[in-house]
């Protein structure tokens, strides 16, 4: 009787972490269903056949405020989705935390700042956010049309709150894209996200 708690805790803490483990490359990337910030709801399944990138943002964070200050963010958006590429947005921050905002707040935001991606995420209880692992803004995910991650990390290699070094720095997610656009593999799958 004894082996058999030890054997099925054992077992539950393998199950638990093999459940909690970071997706990898090269791995099916999970699937979820969040509304946007028009209320409609957004499951990745839904954009099967289509390359999918995953923006985790934060309005407040000095990283984000970077990007979309020096029109970054806004320029790869653009490219991407002139390219039939679907950009999801996606806020993670829980009510009363930095960077939480309504939907309202977020379509305020995307105009502000001519941002245009596909659409925002809403994820206020952080569990795409922790199904992902994203834990710095921004944070960005590339997903294959067949469902496969094939890129995660940060969006270049200097990680600064200085617009100044996005010039210096080695576009990371830009790069990603237009291999995999090409049909290539991604040269660099794995970065170091940063903010």
């Amino acid at each position: 009787m004894h082996f058999m708690k030890t054997g099925g805790a054992a077992l539950a803490l393998i199950l638990t972490a093999t459940v909690g483990a970071a997706t990898q490359v090269g791995e099916k990337a999970p699937d979820f269903s969040l509304a946007d910030s028009h209320g409609k709801t957004r499951t990745l399944s839904s954009f099967k056949g289509k390359f999918v990138v995953l923006e985790w943002t934060n309005h407040k964070c000095p990283f984000v405020e970077k990007h979309y200050g020096s029109g970054n963010l806004q320029s790869l958006q653009k490219e991407a989705t002139g390219k039939g590429v679907v950009w999801l947005s996606v806020i993670s921050s829980a009510p009363g935390k930095q960077g939480h905002v309504s939907a309202a707040q977020a379509n305020e935001l995307t105009a502000a700042r001519d941002a245009v991606p596909t659409a925002v995420l809403l994820d206020p209880s952080g569990d795409v956010g922790r199904r992902y692992e994203a834990k710095t803004t921004p944070h960005l995910f590339i997903i294959a049309p067949d469902g496969t991650l094939i890129y995660k990390g940060g969006i270049d290699s200097v990680p600064s709150a200085d617009p100044a070094d996005i010039a210096k720095a080695k576009p990371y997610v830009k790069t990603a894209l237009s291999e995999a656009l090409a049909g290539k593999p991604v040269s660099e799958p794995v970065t170091r996200p940063y903010g």
